[in-house]
């Protein structure tokens, strides 16, 4: 932990100097969206399968506590931290196995977040983060695909609950309602892709396509006679207060000792949740296509992490961490871009755009936060309550259908579905020259990713976590016997560059070195692209798939 600070102090200052830069702005507009609209869809799951005792305030209140922390303290600034789909099963499966008990539900997951508070501050001392550098995009795309699916299940189970309390006819335009939302948000980001319309009407499409169509939409259903349906919209309470009538402050000294020491294990199973889905969210945040140059700070983080858990736990609020695709897409929002030129004979003439720097910086993260906290005043949380269910729907089924277009498992998927003849030379997938070498390590994935969704429909939900961590040991002891070097080094690949591993020792398999990391440049050429526009572009599209 010394050694992170270390690191990182020396950059402080320039942190907050660094961020009077125009993508600053945009950054921060487009991460509050992109972590109060899926943070509300959330709430409202819990708010369902846990009798009210999680609501908006709560979940917005964990936002604004990860992002002041974090942002503030932190040595990897750029990662969001909030509420997230397997802490959403973490805590309804834990109300579901203690309720039949008559357990002071908050007091319990009090003692969970403190348990877990302690482990996460052992873990970090004892520098538990060295392996990290065995997580490598095997484990990361298998827990992208898994957070994909929850976010397509809650959609389903947001439109299946509109029949508990509805008329039929509100049902059906919630499933229309959402997946009008899902056509559209989705179109926006194809759009921002494409080469359609000028660069900065793409942009602000991409950037704002989906909270534009969060409002158009909840506005469309009071058109015509669509207003006289009574549609199940997502409940409040009061503001800055609990949805339950309760203090902040959790009386966690008000349940048995017996009930403290149970905690234990379930503490257990979330820090393993935990060191997994943040560094991950870290890792991904700082990944190899972005060229960082400040270092990286894995166990100083994960030191503050066990702050946050044992804060929240004390608050009687959702536990935060590390937001996968938040976190990438932050970092993305930040990209400095310029346009080259394909100098190939194949692709003569054409543009493509790459990054030649990231703005580091803590603004853009502790600015989203504020706004966040503003969203728990009276006159936002009457807009928030007019926004219905299907809406919310439609955005979980955007966000499950986005992560699942740029993961690694649904690219090797189409891969193996396209036509020989017409797949890119250029496709490092194509050097294989075994293809079942491309079947046998989408199948290990998909086997993975099954047994950690499977497992979280079941009463023994919260022992997910320990799938997860079990795909590290798959990944570094067996499939090297049966994948060669040269297989696995283009099946699979480093998530971080070793200049943001060299907080952990570097990568798997490589040494970290300093010298292996090169800095992008204005004069620097790669692989025949040409320089084409010596100016910086700004207002690039800020979400970029994940």
């Amino acid at each position: 932990m010394w050694n992170d600070i270390r690191r990182r102090a020396p950059f402080y200052l320039s942190d907050w100097k660094d961020a009077w830069d125009y993508r600053v702005v945009p950054a921060t507009v487009y991460m509050y969206f992109a972590n109060i609209l899926p943070a509300l869809a959330f709430s409202l799951d819990m708010f369902a399968k846990t009798s009210m005792s999680y609501g908006v305030n709560e979940v917005l209140l964990a936002s604004v506590l990860g992002a002041v922390v974090f942002s503030l303290l932190a040595a990897q600034p750029l990662v969001i931290v909030g509420v997230t789909g397997p802490i959403t099963v973490f805590n309804y499966t834990v109300f579901d196995i203690m309720k039949s008990t008559r357990t002071n539900y908050f007091a319990f997951m009090c003692w969970i977040g403190l348990w877990s508070m302690v482990i996460h501050w052992i873990l970090a001392i004892t520098n538990a983060c060295n392996g990290l550098k065995y997580i490598t995009r095997f484990s990361c795309d298998i827990f992208g695909f898994y957070v994909a699916f929850i976010y397509l299940q809650k959609g389903i189970q947001v439109l299946t609950r509109q029949w508990e309390g509805s008329s039929e006819i509100s049902a059906y335009l919630s499933i229309v309602t959402a997946l009008l939302v899902l056509i559209f948000a989705y179109a926006c980001g194809i759009i921002g892709e494409s080469a359609l319309f000028q660069r900065y009407l793409r942009g602000f499409i991409k950037d704002y396509g989906t909270p534009l169509t969060i409002i158009f939409f909840s506005g469309f259903v009071h058109i015509g006679r669509m207003k006289s349906v009574d549609l199940e919209t997502l409940p409040t309470s009061k503001s800055f207060l609990p949805t339950q009538d309760r203090s902040w402050l959790i009386h966690f000294w008000k349940i048995p000792v017996s009930d403290i020491f149970l905690a234990l294990p379930f503490a257990v199973l979330l820090t393993i949740l935990f060191y997994f889905d943040h560094n991950v969210s870290s890792l991904i945040a700082q990944g190899t296509e972005f060229p960082l140059r400040k270092p990286a700070g894995f166990h100083w983080d994960l030191f503050l992490l066990g702050v946050t858990t044992g804060i929240a736990g004390l608050l009687g609020i959702p536990f935060p961490n590390g937001l996968i695709p938040q976190a990438p897409f932050h970092t993305q929002s930040l990209c400095v871009t310029r346009q080259v030129a394909d100098e190939d004979e194949a692709n003569k003439g054409k543009i493509s755009t790459v990054v030649d720097h990231v703005v580091e910086q803590r603004v853009s993260n502790l600015a989203q936060g504020l706004l966040t906290l503003g969203t728990m005043s009276g006159p936002l949380l009457v807009v928030l309550h007019l926004i219905p269910q299907g809406v919310l729907a439609g955005l979980f089924f955007t966000m499950g259908l986005q992560a699942l277009g740029g993961n690694g498992i649904t690219l090797k998927i189409l891969f193996l579905a396209q036509d020989r003849h017409l797949t890119s030379q250029k496709d490092p997938l194509k050097r294989l020259k075994r293809r079942a070498a491309i079947w046998s390590f989408v199948a290990l994935a998909l086997t993975g990713f099954g047994a950690t969704f499977a497992i979280t429909q079941t009463i023994a939900a919260v022992g997910f976590p320990v799938i997860i961590l079990l795909l590290i040991p798959i990944r570094t002891i067996l499939l090297p016997k049966y994948f060669t070097a040269e297989e696995l080094s283009i099946l699979d690949a480093p998530t971080a560059s070793p200049f943001t591993m060299e907080s952990v020792g570097g990568n798997f398999g490589q040494e970290s070195s300093l010298t292996e990391i090169s800095m992008p440049s204005a004069s620097r050429r790669e692989g025949g692209e040409a320089i084409v526009e010596d100016e910086i572009e700004r207002g690039e599209g800020l979400g970029t798939k994940y």
